[in-house]
């Protein structure tokens, strides 16, 4: 790309780094995992598995070097549980990972797929082999959802996406016990018109904490003559009020390219839903699904990311 549009994000060589081939199991397809760092510097991939029914559950996929060397679960690490949790019917989606050190767990957000469309459900994991579930926190019709690493004063806050009517905007609520939640807020609203993000939004990875502010990586939706096209852009918000907006850029930074970008079950599709920081404390590795059929790691400069939205919000 020439300097008038920086190359914010770069693709592995090894692309696509995982797919339905990789699996020990029959599977559709593999994409948009959620991702974690573990204290022995393990990459953890929690990965989005569509079985061949159509219904998804999730799935670990382990490495040294978060690139290649996957070590998966011979089975899948969360099941629905439609007994328990009638809201799951249909399978678990898009998970989003937080560590969380007051409660030295890991908070796993994940979309339910139900009757009623889908909803945000919550666990709670320190190994990713056990989960405490808390079920749906957020009622249909919901989803790409995560929750703050801490509090906010007294208050838990979860990001998350309800659609009203023809909108789909990033929202923000607060829980004092991680299971009722109110104090809802407008965090970001799509645009208008023709613009990459207008009418339909959503938050992509967690949040990501720096001096400045939460850097938030989000995805648009761009509805063509031919079909959706799923783009990211940067905004960045306020450390301590998280719905105040900073600075949000106008351009698209990340898009479908790649022939398994362009192509797949769903088609022109980028979507990360976890990241990983390097021990630099700048670099992201950004894990996303490709055209809801593989998994692609991209690599970028938080710093960069922060400057990008200095010349152009």
């Amino acid at each position: 790309m020439s300097n008038q549009h920086p190359e914010l994000f770069h693709r592995h060589k090894l692309n696509p780094i995982l797919t339905a081939a990789d699996w020990p199991y029959p599977v559709n397809s593999v994409f948009n995992p959620g991702a974690a760092l573990l204290p022995d510097g393990t990459t953890l991939l929690l990965c989005r598995v569509e079985d061949r029914r159509g219904h998804s559950h999730l799935c670990a996929a382990r490495s040294a070097n978060g690139v290649d060397g996957w070590k998966i679960d011979a089975e899948p690490t969360l099941r629905p549980d439609p007994v328990h949790f009638p809201e799951e019917l249909w399978g678990i989606e898009d998970p989003r990972i937080t560590w969380v050190p007051e409660l030295r767990k890991f908070a796993v957000v994940f979309t339910t797929f139900s009757r009623e469309g889908p909803g945000v459900a919550l666990a709670l994991t320190e190994d990713f082999h056990s989960f405490e579930r808390f079920g749906e926190i957020m009622s249909p019709d919901d989803k790409d959802a995560a929750l703050m690493p801490s509090r906010l004063g007294d208050y838990w806050a979860l990001i998350h996406r309800p659609v009203n009517g023809p909108e789909a905007n990033i929202w923000i609520s607060y829980s004092s016990d991680l299971r009722h939640w109110g104090s809802h807020k407008i965090m970001l609203a799509a645009r208008r018109g023709s613009w990459w993000d207008a009418n339909k939004i959503g938050l992509s990875t967690p949040p990501v904490e720096t001096a400045r502010g939460w850097l938030v990586i989000y995805h648009g939706v761009k509805i063509t003559g031919a079909g959706c096209i799923y783009r990211l852009g940067l905004a960045l918000f306020d450390l301590h009020t998280p719905e105040k907006c900073l600075k949000r850029g106008d351009e698209w930074v990340f898009g479908p390219e790649e022939p398994y970008e362009r192509q797949g079950d769903v088609d022109n599709v980028v979507f990360p839903c976890g990241y990983t920081v390097n021990s630099d404390g700048d670099t992201l590795n950004i894990y996303y699904g490709a055209a809801d059929s593989s998994i692609a790691l991209a690599t970028g400069s938080i710093r960069a990311m922060l400057e990008w939205l200095d010349q152009r919000a």
